[in-house]
């Protein structure tokens, strides 16, 4: 049975948020032979899951008496709070009592432990983060890094293009999914020294689909399926789409497409490349971003996606 850590006490509307997702899972898996272990403060969870029905069997509760709040130094707080719900989750995730971690609390947080208890997958150089962009096809993409890694390599550009295609063939179910290279222009030879460097390596790579570069116009559009720059252009763009649905609901303005930018339909984004599965929330996750944040931490499982990242990480003499 798939057992997925869960900290209850991460986000603006935790506890309550977070039950209220949990609750939704299984009503909507009734089926589903998945265990939730949920990590935070036991009785206000006890109380707040106390009005509806699951089974003792679907879910156990891991106490803890710190939480890590958001304005908290991620280093700092992790090593003095030890009994906080984001570090006792990366504990039984790395000791193996559950085989995924979710949070939505503190994101540097969760990026050091994920780096740190859980560790980078061998090769990875540098694990990534993407987001998902909805396109005007209905269909979604990938753009990554979108903020762990600010500064980086031609070397780190091409990983992030490998860990995107197969997140994007095995998550979100594309077939050889193309991978575009964010620029200021299509032609190759485009762009700052690092999206020069960066050209070669993806044109050579056989492991990915590459289709050349990509303008700021392409990323809502159906032309690559896999977008990549490095973190600091990729915040950008994650921010100003968010906005975009923040206008769009302010103006009272009811449209299929801008609706689907609304983060809670995705819940919240893996941290690629490292060797269990750990799914970072926004802050403001309700009931729905925690539903499925559960839904993906359950695919990544089923479809083995960290062995498979493994697999394309192992050098060419390589007899495993």
């Amino acid at each position: 049975m798939i057992n997925i850590g869960l900290d209850m006490m991460g986000g603006d509307y935790a506890p309550a948020e977070a039950v209220n997702g949990v609750v939704s899972f299984f009503n909507n898996h009734k089926n589903t032979p998945i265990h939730l272990t949920l990590i935070g403060d036991k009785g206000q969870i006890e109380a707040l899951l106390s009005s509806h029905q699951i089974s003792s069997e679907l879910i156990s509760i891991v106490p803890t008496t710190q939480v890590i709040e958001m304005h908290e130094h991620p280093t700092k707080a992790l090593k003095e709070k030890q009994d906080s719900s984001i570090a006792v989750g990366f504990h039984l995730l790395a000791t193996g009592k559950v085989d995924a971690f979710i949070s939505a609390g503190n994101t540097g947080a969760m990026m050091v432990g994920a780096l740190f208890s859980i560790k980078a997958i061998e090769g990875v150089i540098r694990p990534t983060i993407g987001a998902y962009i909805p396109r005007e096809d209905g269909s979604l993409g990938l753009l990554v890094d979108v903020g762990l890694n600010a500064d980086c390599k031609p070397e780190n550009l091409q990983q992030f293009a490998v860990l995107g295609s197969l997140f994007a063939e095995h998550i979100l179910n594309i077939n050889n999914p193309k991978v575009g290279l964010v620029n200021l222009g299509e032609e190759e030879g485009k762009g700052n020294l690092l999206a020069q460097a960066t050209y070669p390596l993806l044109k050579e790579n056989t492991r990915i689909n590459f289709i050349g570069n990509i303008e700021g116009r392409d990323i809502l559009i159906n032309k690559a399926d896999v977008m990549v720059c490095e973190g600091f252009t990729g915040n950008v763009v994650l921010k100003m789409a968010e906005s975009v649905y923040d206008i769009v609901k302010r103006r009272n303005i009811k449209d299929e497409h801008f609706d689907r930018f609304n983060f809670e339909a995705y819940g919240g984004v893996p941290v690629l490349g490292v060797s269990k599965p750990v799914i970072i929330g926004h802050g403001i996750s309700g009931e729905r971003a925690f539903r499925n944040m559960i839904n993906i931490a359950c695919k990544m499982i089923e479809t083995e996606l960290t062995s498979k990242i493994a697999g394309s990480f192992l050098p060419p003499d390589s007899n495993a």
